[in-house]
């Protein structure tokens, strides 16, 4: 009698392979803790950091990933210097985290990695059909368009892994878009909640760095503090969810308890609650289809006590209200509201100009632009530089209020 045919592993079976790019920051590092907690089913195959060489080669001796890469040519520098064991060195810069995301044993990339810099490395993983877990709001925001209409070509999910899309993405779980009235996405509020525009105006950087409820990095914390967070997140919805402007809210949650929500056409409305750890939605992306469980603790809607939700202020905060505009008027408009609010974040954060400047010197870049198509990589460059350029000349003349 012959002997069975071996029977074939389940999906559950197989070790997925992820590259992680931004590994050393804290989405990166929220995802290796996943990858840690699930040893049988992930693998850490490519990491690329930003300048932290020596938190990297860490990473290196711990995961032991095939290719790895770095920001500069300093940085990876450094980090031969210390040691890669036998991991590839791929290189630096947006050619490094192309080489780090294409790899052939690549199965899913996250990226985490700050502002546009991994836009051309999450394009070229889509081509070579690679699930991407999208933690960086500015790629959509910067090249939406691009960016899903490759995913569409070449068949390839995009899972968000912001906490609010992620939960879209779990209400939405099964869903035409057809039923869908609007998206509704919460915000803290930030460390500034409540106050008028009069009381912005000499807040300083380390007050607008005290996030109430999560732990992030420097810039997406001051954008939670002028809501430009929210607004980007309105922009990349558009992108993932094929919704228009007009079908996304904005409400103001300080409990961060609703993750978001999402309005039927029946009027009933279905949220996403959970406790405020990365760690969750980095999880469900690098699973889904499929949930694992979790050791984290669960939600005890008892103590946390009343849910609140209001109405943003536009006024005081006005950020939110320019990323509609460019959202509204599409085209290159986005591309410059990302461009402008990195470039008056980062000068705000070295303490040359105030905090109400930011909206201020990103509407003067706005206002100074003329929309047109971005229909290549390169078009989306040439606007990014554009705006960059114009946003320095008009944070030169923005004084300093204290």
């Amino acid at each position: 009698m012959s002997s069975p045919e071996p029977r074939a592993p389940s999906p559950e079976a197989r070790v997925k392979r992820i590259a992680i790019l931004g590994s050393t920051g804290s989405i990166g590092r929220s995802a290796l803790a996943v990858a840690d907690a699930h040893a049988d089913r992930l693998s850490v195959v490519g990491l690329a950091a930003g300048e932290n060489a020596e938190l990297l080669a860490e990473q290196i001796v711990r995961y032991k990933p095939k290719t790895v890469a770095m920001a500069s040519g300093a940085a990876l520098d450094r980090l031969r210097a210390i040691g890669a064991g036998d991991a590839a060195l791929a290189g630096s810069g947006p050619d490094g985290l192309v080489a780090v995301a294409t790899a052939p044993d690549v199965d899913l990339v996250l990226c985490a990695s700050s502002g546009t810099d991994g836009l051309e490395a999450v394009l070229a993983a889509i081509e070579h059909g690679k699930t991407i877990a999208l933690a960086n709001k500015e790629i959509l925001v910067m090249a939406g368009g691009l960016v899903t209409a490759a995913a569409r070509r070449r068949g390839v999910a995009i899972l968000p892994v912001d906490s609010e899309h992620n939960a879209i993405h779990q209400c939405l779980h099964g869903r035409e878009a057809s039923e869908i009235r609007r998206l509704i996405l919460t915000a803290s509020g930030g460390p500034f909640r409540g106050r008028r525009a009069s009381e912005l105006l000499d807040v300083s950087a380390e007050q607008a760095l005290q996030h109430p409820t999560w732990r992030m990095g420097r810039k997406i914390t001051i954008d939670s503090a002028t809501l430009m967070n929210k607004g980007l997140e309105v922009i990349e919805a558009h992108w993932l969810f094929g919704v228009r402007a007009d079908q996304i809210d904005v409400v103001i949650h300080p409990q961060s308890v609703v993750h978001s929500m999402v309005e039927l056409t029946d009027g009933s409305t279905i949220a996403q609650l959970g406790v405020t750890d990365m760690r969750l939605p980095i999880q469900y992306a690098f699973s889904y289809p499929s949930r694992w469980n979790m050791s984290l603790p669960a939600l005890d809607l008892v103590r946390a006590g009343r849910l609140e939700f209001d109405v943003p202020d536009t006024v005081a905060f006005p950020c939110l209200r320019l990323a509609y505009r460019a959202l509204e008027a599409d085209r290159s408009l986005p591309v410059v509201l990302n461009a402008a609010n990195e470039v008056a974040v980062a000068r705000f954060l070295e303490g040359r100009i105030g905090f109400s400047s930011i909206a201020e010197i990103i509407e003067r870049t706005m206002n100074a632009h003329r929309p047109a198509e971005v229909a290549s990589l390169g078009a989306v460059r040439a606007v990014d530089q554009w705006a960059r350029d114009y946003s320095q000349e008009a944070a030169r003349g923005v004084q300093l209020k204290v």
